[in-house]
């Protein structure tokens, strides 16, 4: 490996403005793989991410006469913070160039430390071809987020401090790829230092990059990524950070939107912080290598790289990490339309809790439900609930893998019911526990027929089930003293407008 970078690394002027982030040892995820778990902390830079260090690395060594005409960069997120807080700190003019569809609290927080902005373009391609232009017009020197010897220097900082905290060299790090600064820095110092020491890259199954380069030996450009890790939504690496790559990367491991969601829950499980999907990103790959080749008794690190991740995804990370765990499967199941078929669906489940469960009348004959189910122990307990309900009779289909159907199906199960009398909308709370479904139908009876059905496990302590159920106005008194029987609370919706727009008996145009 090319001396100079580790001269680079060496010389690299980045405490100026960055700490040295901790090397925690994550005892809950540790105890479960069976393995020495580290997680390297750029979550914890002043701007919550590790691109503060190859930012100011650049623009520190910039010589004095070009830092007067100021700085530009194009970025809808980290590097774009990086920049900005760099350029406070060597009072130099910055300029961020940010697609127009970057969320108001990045492009706040970019503003808060003393850049402007330049809003242009839908995507990152845009912005950089504007940032491009403005550069030439307006005699800025171009920050690049990855694909600069300077920047991949600062980020290589990040090697340096992990063989001192981790004094004997660790079997594997996992780090996060996108344009490749990171792991090229990383790299280039660990393998200098101890070349036995593998160097992992991890991105998302949608956006390859460097997978793809290194399949095909030769930089690709990805016609489209995915952008649920925003972070590391690059379509092709650098070319320098390429070339690095090659000579250092031992393997990339791809790993899914559910997986990342699981990680970012075994990260906040072990530290209570949250990572962003991208700073995720090693710690999913880690468990899928892991895995893959049975590991056990060793040393491994992950670069957590971030944690500015938006308030309003973490439902979206929330609904999807028990999937990235095997920990709950979805099945569609069609059982008899009469009363009590409910009941005994529920005897096969058993003692299971029961995630979600979703259902509305269709036909006289038939009821399609769409059922979520926790699991303990993953696949093996998932493919055995399957053949359970396949050897009762059942047709069931298993949509754990369906992302349709987790994104959007789960969703839009109901309507109008056609041809149904006496429907009554009731909405109940009951303790969360496992069997407390069970044990609501059960004691409900075999009275009336459920015609519609809506149960989801919020994490709460209590349990929602908006449920419709035909009673005939003779059945009224006789349906209430069972309610007032079963002691949880409840509340008649039949009157609810919502439900007679969208849900109630018949069509309401």
């Amino acid at each position: 490996m090319p001396q100079r970078y580790i001269e680079k690394i060496l010389r690299a002027r980045v405490y100026d403005v960055v700490r040295e982030t901790p090397l925690d040892r994550v005892d809950l995820l540790s105890a479960r793989l069976d393995n020495h778990i580290f997680l390297k902390r750029e979550d914890l830079q002043p701007v919550f991410s590790f691109k503060l260090r190859g930012a100011y690395n650049k623009m520190v060594n910039l010589p004095d006469e070009v830092r007067g005409h100021g700085v530009i960069a194009a970025s809808a997120g980290n590097h774009a913070q990086g920049v900005a807080l760099a350029a406070r700190k060597l009072k130099i003019q910055a300029l961020i160039v940010m697609p127009k569809t970057t969320p108001s609290i990045k492009v706040q927080a970019v503003r808060n430390l003393g850049a402007k902005i330049v809003l242009a373009g839908d995507s990152y391609d845009e912005a950089y071809t504007r940032s491009q232009i403005l550069a030439q017009q307006q005699n800025l020197t171009f920050i690049h987020p990855f694909d600069d010897p300077e920047v991949i220097a600062g980020q290589g900082t990040i090697g340096m401090e992990l063989l001192r905290q981790h004094p004997t060299p660790p079997e594997a790090i996992f780090v996060p790829v996108g344009g490749g600064g990171l792991i090229a820095g990383i790299g280039a110092y660990i393998k200098y230092v101890y070349p036995q020491v593998k160097i992992i890259g991890v991105e998302p199954e949608d956006a390859p990059s460097l997978h793809a380069a290194l399949k095909a030996k030769r930089r690709v450009r990805l016609k489209q990524v995915g952008i649920f890790a925003d972070g590391v939504a690059v379509k092709q690496v650098g070319k320098e950070t390429y070339r690095l790559a090659r000579k250092l990367v031992d393997e990339v491991v791809l790993v899914n939107t559910d997986e990342i969601c699981a990680a970012i829950k075994d990260i906040y499980d072990d530290t209570r912080t949250t990572a962003e999907p991208a700073g995720a990103l090693s710690v999913a790959g880690l468990k899928r290598y892991v895995k893959r080749d049975e590991l056990a008794g060793k040393h491994l690190i992950a670069i957590n790289s971030g944690a500015n991740i938006n308030f309003d995804r973490l439902r979206h990370v929330a609904e999807r990490a028990e999937f990235g765990e095997r920990r709950e499967a979805l099945f569609a199941v069609q059982i008899p339309e009469r009363p009590g078929s409910f009941l005994q669906f529920c005897k096969q489940i058993g003692k299971r809790s029961i995630t979600e469960f979703n259902y509305r009348y269709s036909d006289a004959v038939r009821a399609q439900i769409f059922a979520g189910i926790e699991l303990s122990h993953g696949d093996e307990e998932r493919k055995a609930l399957f053949q359970r309900f396949a050897d009762k009779g059942y047709s069931v289909l298993d949509m754990t893998d369906n992302e349709t159907a987790k994104l959007h199906i789960r969703y839009m199960v109901g309507g109008h019911a056609q041809g149904l009398e006496d429907e009554k909308l009731i909405r109940f709370e009951f303790p969360e526990r496992p069997g407390a479904l069970l044990y609501f139908l059960s004691h409900l009876g075999k009275a009336w027929n459920i015609s519609l059905f809506h149960y989801r496990n919020h994490g709460a302590a209590y349990g929602r089930v908006l449920m419709g159920i035909q009673v005939s106005n003779a059945d009224r008194g006789a349906f209430l003293q069972r309610l007032k029987r079963l002691d949880y609370p409840f509340w008649d919706e039949t009157d609810n407008p919502a439900y007679r727009l969208f849900a109630g008996v018949g069509s309401v145009c």
